[in-house]
């Protein structure tokens, strides 16, 4: 995600970070990398142009000037930008209602009552997946969503989204044998109020060009359904023509915001920086992974920082909240108190780890992590480290020094690995419980002498 990008504008800023004074010349050399970089990332020229300018009014302004660390400020002034690029500190729809529903709780409104979501783009940008990935989404926050199946088109295309349906376990309304998407959604709505859905997602047809008869179709839905919500999804990779289809939807439908799918690929990201400054509607959502799991509302805030190398700590302790289970860490902290943690333990932490998605993501949450060399000799390790353990019986996970000559040359035969690599995790879980133990004593001795911090105790 914004790899290219992030790489140049990094660089860029770490050699001006070292500046113990700033002229007009260096910042303008530096600017002019910045430019190139958010030209070269797919940033529309115009917003690219702007951005500089106001970024160099403000890097030779007073307030760098008069600063005790001016290549420090002047990283600040670039990752405020960003954020003002991207939509600055707009709430997002996960955290309150569309603006033509009432404030309140979804759960306090009347049951009559569902709000409309209407999912508009083209053909091939994950429209159907990105609708039920969005249903996932405010299932977990205790709404009811009803997907309609309103692609009367494409071949599959409500088969498809029928199966994505069964995986998250929400309904899908369709009308197989109905042409006209304004009496499916119609119907739909119907449906809805009668099974108590307060939220229902429209899967609409895409084409792989705009059209007149796409615009219109949409046109008639929204003048039958007045959705509360019409949010254009939209390729990160398409580039500089994802502008141009911001515009025509925006014009046609007057766009609520916007979702970016395929974050997660090697888009050079300048659709993303673009979309907002062109169309003025706010990024909501963004698509950063394959699984159903993978949308996150977008936080102008927080990408900057991911570009910039600074990390999102915030998101991290998000995903660890959503994922980890505080029972199995009670459990687990129990263990390791009374010197018990066996090998099934460690298995269920690197499988709740796994969960929480790849380890280059994770670690891209860090500040300076992002740009380890090792990061996939790191995800490697975990899949080898998980297939050697899953490889022994139970007893052989809770009881470790079962583990012979003979049982370690069969786990690693059924693991894929060498007996050397077997041996290595049981050296380095060894290891790590003798540490456990010794922590643990030390802990102990601390209580007994009354040094050791009351939360700790």
């Amino acid at each position: 995600m914004f790899d290219s990008l992030s790489d140049k504008l990094q660089g860029i800023l770490k050699n001006l970070r070292g500046y113990g004074k700033l002229t007009e010349k260096n910042v303008a050399d530096a600017l002019r990398e910045v430019r190139l970089a958010l030209l070269e990332a797919d940033v529309n020229y115009k917003v690219a142009k702007e951005f500089i300018e106001r970024t160099k009014q403000r890097a030779l302004g007073q307030e760098v000037l008069t600063s005790v660390t001016p290549g420090q400020q002047i990283v600040k002034i670039v990752h405020d930008e960003l954020v003002a690029l991207m939509g600055g500190d707009s709430p997002s729809t996960m955290n309150h209602q569309p603006s033509s529903v009432s404030h309140q709780p979804i759960s306090h409104q009347p049951s009559t009552m569902s709000v409309h979501w209407l999912m508009v783009g083209l053909h091939g940008c994950g429209k159907t997946t990105t609708c039920a990935k969005l249903a996932k989404l405010l299932a977990k926050q205790g709404r009811k969503p009803l997907l309609v199946a309103c692609d009367v088109y494409r071949p599959a295309a409500i088969d498809q989204l029928e199966t994505l349906g069964k995986q998250i376990q929400i309904p899908v309304f369709s009308m197989r044998n109905e042409k006209d998407v304004v009496r499916i959604a119609k119907q739909a709505t119907g449906v809805a109020q009668a099974q108590d859905r307060n939220v229902v997602i429209f899967d609409t047809a895409g084409r792989l060009h705009i059209d007149k008869e796409l615009v219109q179709e949409l046109v008639r839905m929204k003048a039958a359904l007045a959705p509360q919500e019409i949010l254009l999804v939209a390729d990160a990779a398409t580039g500089q023509e994802a502008v141009n289809i911001a515009e025509h939807f925006d014009k046609a439908l007057d766009i609520t915001g916007i979702v970016l799918t395929k974050l997660d690929g090697d888009a050079r990201g300048g659709a993303a920086l673009s979309m907002r400054a062109v169309s003025g509607k706010p990024i909501k959502f963004a698509g950063v992974g394959e699984k159903l799991d993978d949308l996150e509302a977008f936080n102008a805030e927080r990408m900057a920082g991911r570009i910039l190398g600074m990390g999102d700590v915030v998101g991290l302790v998000e995903k660890a909240q959503e994922t980890f289970d505080a029972k199995k860490a009670e459990e687990l902290q129990k263990k390791v108190a009374d010197q018990s943690l066996n090998l099934e333990d460690f298995l269920s932490q690197l499988q709740q780890l796994k969960k929480m998605g790849p380890l280059e993501n994770l670690l891209g949450m860090l500040p300076g992590m992002g740009k380890m060399p090792d990061l996939g000799v790191g995800e490697a390790q975990l899949k080898r480290t998980e297939a050697i353990i899953q490889s022994m019986t139970p007893v052989e996970r809770r009881r470790p020094e079962l583990l012979n000559a003979s049982r370690r040359t069969r786990i690693a035969r059924g693991s894929g690995t060498s007996v050397a690599e077997v041996n290595d995790l049981l050296k380095q879980f060894n290891a790590m419980k003798k540490m456990m133990k010794e922590m643990g004593k030390m802990q102990k001795a601390m209580a007994r002498k009354g040094t050791l911090p009351k939360f700790a105790r």
